[in-house]
C-alpha cells in the first residue's frame, strides 16, 4: 500500500508540472530526481501548490495546515531553492518554478552535501541527453520559447547598434537589474561529474531580479554589484560563450553563458535545428568570400556548426577553402566575427524582426496557447477571469484543434495582449 502512496505522491507532482507550458516528460528517470529533491510528503504538497504565486496564508488554505506548520515547510522547500520566494510588500510570496529553467539548476548552482551531486547529475545527463523527451519538449513544442539568444555586443558596428534595442543587450540587463546574482552553471558542473566538462568558467551563472534576490537569500548565489557583472560577461565574450538568456523583454531573470559541448540550450539547437528550439538575434552574419582566406576560425568558434569551411571553387588554387554559413542554424550571436582575422565577416539585419514577449507572463500565456494547456492557466490563475474581454478571447482560442492554436496565437502575440496583461497586473 505504502508503494502505491509513493508512486501517487511523485506522479501528482509529475502532473502538477506539467500544468505549465514549460513540464516534464513523465519517466522512470524524471521519477528518481524527483525523490532526490523532494521527500514524499513534500511531493503530495507541491503537487498541490497552484501556478499562480502565492502567499502562506494560501498554502495553509489548500494544505489545511496551521499558518506556523505551513511556514517552516514553505521556507524549508525556498531554503533548498525548490521554491522561489519573492518579497511583496513586505510580505513573502512563493512560486514553484518549472525544471528549466528552474529548480533543475538550481540544485546544481552550488556544491552542496545535502545531495549526492554526482548521482544527481547522472539522473540528469540520462533524463536530458540521451533520453531527450525532455530536451525535445522544452525547446520545440511551439513557436515561442523559453530562451532567445543575445547578440555579442563587442563585434557590434556603429551602424549594427542603432538597430539593438536595450532589452536585446545582456549588458544593459546587467545595468538595470534590481538584483544581480552569480551561481555555478548547471550545465558545465552536470558535466563535471560526468568527465566532459570544458575548460570554460564554472562560476558565471547570472540571475536577476527578484530570482536573483531569493538564491541570493538562501546562498544559491552569491550577490554581485553591477561592475563585477560586467566584469563577468566580457570574461564571458573572451572565452568565446553565447549569451543566452530569458525570452522576456522585461525583468529578465537568467542570462546563461554558454559553451558549445556543455549547455543544453546549444545542445539543443544542434540536435533540433530544423525546429528553432531557441530565438535567434536579429542578426546574421555575411561572409564575404572575395577576402575569406579559408583559415577555419570561424568554424571552430560556432557553438552550433553553422559554419564549414567548402571549396573556395578557384581554378588555379584548388586546395583554397572558404566559410559558408548554414542560415538555418546561425544563432546571430557574432562569435564568428571576433574570432574573422581578415575582417571577412560582417553582420546584417535579418529580413524580419525577432519577436520577443513582454514579460513572464505574456510569455506563459502565448506558449500555453500554442502547446495546448492553456486551460491549467485560466482555471489555476483566477485574475485572467477579471478581465471579460482577454477570457473570452482565450475562451475561443482553448476550443480550436491545434493547428488554428498556433494560427490564432499570432493574432494574441500583440501590444492588445500586452495591455491587458500589464492591466491585470497593475
Amino acid at each position: 500500500m505504502a508503494h502505491h502512496t509513493i508512486k501517487s505522491n511523485y506522479s501528482a507532482l509529475v502532473d502538477r508540472l506539467n500544468r505549465y507550458p514549460q513540464g516534464a516528460p513523465p519517466s522512470k528517470l524524471l521519477n528518481s530526481i524527483l525523490k532526490m529533491l523532494f521527500s514524499e510528503k513534500e511531493a503530495n504538497l507541491v503537487s498541490l501548490l497552484p501556478i499562480k504565486p502565492f502567499n502562506a496564508k494560501k498554502a495553509s488554505r489548500i494544505w489545511k495546515t496551521d499558518l506556523t506548520t505551513t511556514q517552516k515547510i514553505l521556507d524549508e522547500l525556498a531554503g533548498r531553492a525548490i521554491l522561489v520566494d519573492i518579497d511583496h510588500n513586505g510580505e513573502s510570496v512563493y512560486a514553484l518554478p518549472p525544471p528549466m529553467a528552474g529548480f533543475f539548476e538550481f540544485s546544481l548552482m552550488r556544491v552542496r552535501d545535502d545531495i549526492d551531486q554526482k548521482v544527481l547529475s547522472e539522473l540528469f545527463y540520462q533524463y536530458l541527453n540521451v533520453e531527450e523527451d525532455f530536451i525535445r519538449e522544452l525547446f520545440t513544442r511551439g513557436e515561442t520559447q523559453l530562451g532567445r539568444v543575445f547578440v555579442h555586443e563587442p563585434v557590434l558596428s556603429s551602424e549594427n547598434a542603432l538597430h539593438v534595442l536595450d532589452f536585446e543587450r545582456a549588458s544593459e540587463i546587467i545595468k538595470t537589474a534590481s538584483h544581480r546574482a552569480i551561481g555555478t552553471c548547471y550545465c558545465r558542473h552536470k558535466m563535471h561529474h560526468m568527465h566532459r566538462a570544458c575548460a570554460a568558467p564554472m562560476e558565471i551563472c547570472m540571475t536577476f531580479n527578484n530570482s536573483a534576490a531569493s538564491l541570493i537569500k538562501h546562498g544559491h548565489a552569491r550577490p554581485v554589484d553591477e561592475a563585477e557583472g560586467m566584469e563577468l560577461l566580457h570574461q564571458a565574450y573572451d572565452n568565446h560563450l553565447v549569451q543566452f538568456g530569458e525570452n522576456v523583454r522585461e525583468q529578465v531573470s537568467f542570462i546563461c553563458n554558454c559553451c558549445g559541448c556543455c549547455c543544453e540550450a546549444m545542445l539543443a539547437a544542434r540536435r533540433f535545428a530544423i525546429m528553432q528550439p531557441v530565438h535567434t538575434t536579429n542578426f546574421i552574419p555575411a561572409v564575404d568570400n572575395t577576402t575569406c582566406n579559408g583559415c577555419g576560425r570561424c568554424v571552430n568558434v560556432c557553438p552550433v556548426e553553422a559554419m564549414s569551411l567548402v571549396s573556395a571553387n578557384e581554378p588555379h588554387k584548388p586546395k583554397k577553402k572558404t566559410a559558408r554559413l548554414d542560415d538555418d542554424l546561425c544563432l546571430g550571436c557574432g562569435l564568428c566575427l571576433r574570432s574573422c582575422q581578415q575582417d571577412s565577416i560582417r553582420l546584417e539585419s535579418r529580413p524580419e524582426r525577432v519577436l520577443t514577449p513582454l514579460d513572464g507572463t505574456h510569455r506563459a500565456v502565448v506558449m500555453a496557447i500554442e502547446r495546448g494547456n492553456l486551460q491549467h492557466l485560466i482555471f489555476d490563475n483566477r485574475v485572467l477571469f477579471s478581465h471579460r474581454a482577454l477570457a473570452a478571447v482565450l475562451g475561443v482560442i482553448v476550443k480550436l484543434p491545434p493547428l488554428k492554436q498556433v494560427l490564432a496565437s499570432k493574432q494574441v502575440k500583440s501590444r492588445y495582449l500586452e495591455a491587458l496583461i500589464s492591466h491585470l497586473q497593475n
